[in-house]
């Protein structure tokens, strides 16, 4: 409900992350940076959820060693749905879609 009120308030991004069946976590209005992080076919880093004092939290864990001004990267592992998303990382194994 709350992503489509985004599209009629004319927000033309939200950053909604899936933690579990019935729990999202809205970044859109009030996150940290790490809601910037772009997705990658082959991602530098991964995000885990973690339970800290009976909350569920993301955390973003590289994967290998990230340099001096390399983007990071995870698999947003969006569920497949027939409107596809078009991916836009350009890598060698690119699946060409997010979903």
């Amino acid at each position: 409900m709350r992503e489509k009120r985004y599209v009629q308030e004319g927000i033309g991004s939200s950053y909604l992350f899936r933690v579990d069946h019935d729990t999202i976590i809205d970044a859109t209005k009030c996150g940290n940076l790490a809601r910037f992080i772009n997705h990658c076919c082959t991602p530098n880093c991964y995000a885990k959820v973690i339970t800290i004092e009976a909350q569920k939290k993301i955390v973003i864990y590289s994967k290998q060693p990230i340099g001096v001004n390399e983007e990071i990267t995870y698999d947003y592992k969006f569920p497949i749905e027939d409107t596809k998303i078009p991916c836009l990382c350009r890598t060698e194994s690119c699946r060409g879609t997010l979903n």
